[in-house]
């Protein structure tokens, strides 16, 4: 009934975290749009508003005049919509979905005790260390470095120093799956952060200001938009980086490689790459100097280098010697599957590293695989994950071996 439930919490805070996740970048990318698109009008009525930027757009069959103010007017006449709770809510759910899944069943999905022996309680502790002590790098660097000479410069590449230390101690710490995703959830819990303690009170702060009848240090102020503005931009770099390392869960050929941190790093660096280039791709249209173009170029260049090194080898020589016994099992498997029977060599090995999780007295994700019949009713899914993906045992908590695999495949393979 546990793992019943725990299914339902998984799917459920699965779906909200998307869709508010959705919500999230969209509307991020929509405003990364708009201050690339909206020019400054000609129109004097518009000027002596303050008005700074504006465009027409057509969507759904109707048409939208957006415009930027760069001080807020004296009067709003209508609802100020606040874009916060996007943000937060994406965080939550995706936190309690991490709860759930990984910190809840830490002893399963989050500790590879063949990097790391330690005990549940530490794993949890250590991998909630990542989120807080990642935001605290950062928002240090942003407050050192964010508004000097070459300052943004600076900031990337001490970023793109700490995200590549933490990718490679977190998949040396940590079970590769868990492993990526906690390094998407460190820096999307920074983008959150910079939503809930920089953007919004600044804006909170510049608004009451303005509207106000007090006078108030303008200079102060812009403040407040300046440190808005680049934890903003921070977020859209973020952006990409963070959905790989959340999808990259799904494809065990990513984080099961002896050298995953290598991959996740190259490529949340193609993605920060290729944001760039949409970022500034607007802004080029309009007359702005310089083509990013190259910045495309160089993430689909880091990405086609990434296929090509994680592409498949052909077998060393050497592996073609394999012992008599494995060789002997590999003969009867082979000559049992094509009689549609269960060799006895599957029948051990399952038994060995399998039937404790997936038995009589476990049964998880409803899968039993302790008798024939049970065995060759979820054979296809027992080729997908113990000879295709690897996924399984999870995080090779049993020990099973390559040639274990391969007498699984010779079996099971459709």
């Amino acid at each position: 009934m546990e793992s019943h439930l725990l299914d339902w919490a998984n799917l459920l805070l699965r779906w909200v975290h998307v869709i508010t996740a959705i919500a999230w970048v969209g509307s991020s990318f929509y405003f990364v749009f708009l201050d690339n698109n909206l020019l400054r009008p000609k129109s004097p009525d518009l000027l002596e508003k303050g008005v700074d930027g504006a465009m027409w757009a057509v969507h759904g069959g109707g048409f939208y005049n957006p415009q930027k103010y760069m001080i807020a007017p004296k009067v709003i006449h209508s609802k100020l919509h606040w874009f916060y709770w996007e943000s937060y809510s994406t965080w939550l759910t995706g936190f309690a979905l991490f709860t759930v899944l990984y910190l809840y069943n830490a002893s399963t999905y989050l500790i590879d005790k063949s990097l790391m022996n330690w005990s549940p309680e530490a794993a949890v502790g250590a991998a909630l260390s990542f989120l807080v002590v990642f935001w605290l790098i950062y928002d240090t660097v942003c407050r050192l470095f964010g508004f000097r000479k070459n300052g943004e410069l600076i900031v990337g590449v001490v970023m793109l120093g700490v995200i590549t230390f933490a990718s490679w101690l977190a998949c040396h710490l940590f079970a590769g799956r868990a492993a990526f995703l906690l390094v998407g959830a460190m820096i999307a819990t920074a983008m959150s952060a910079n939503v809930f303690f920089w953007i919004i009170p600044g804006q909170r702060k510049v608004v009451a200001a303005m509207t106000s009848d007090e006078p108030y240090d303008a200079k102060a102020m812009a403040i407040h938009g300046k440190r808005g503005k680049q934890r903003s931009v921070h977020n859209t770099y973020f952006t990409l980086p963070v959905i790989f390392a959340m999808l990259s869960n799904h494809y065990s050929f990513t984080y099961t490689h002896p050298q995953n941190w290598v991959i996740l790093v190259l490529m949340m660096f193609a993605g920060a790459a290729i944001r760039q280039y949409f970022v500034m791709r607007h802004g080029y249209k309009h007359g702005r100097s310089g083509n990013p173009w190259p910045y495309a170029a160089v993430g689909v260049a880091v990405i086609i280098a990434v296929i090509v090194w994680l592409g498949p080898k052909s077998p060393a020589t050497s592996s073609a010697k394999s012992s008599t016994k494995v060789t002997s099992s590999v003969s009867t498997t082979s000559a049992a599957a094509a009689n549609g029977a269960v060799p006895t060599a599957v029948t051990k090995i399952i038994e060995q590293r399998c039937v404790m999780c997936h038995g009589e007295q476990v049964q998880m994700k409803n899968v039993r695989l302790d008798s024939a019949e049970n065995l060759q009713k979820n054979k296809v899914m027992v080729y997908q994950q113990v000879v295709v993906t690897k996924q399984m045992p999870m995080n090779n908590s049993t020990g099973i071996t390559p040639e274990e695999r391969q007498v699984i495949a010779d079996w099971a393979k459709p």
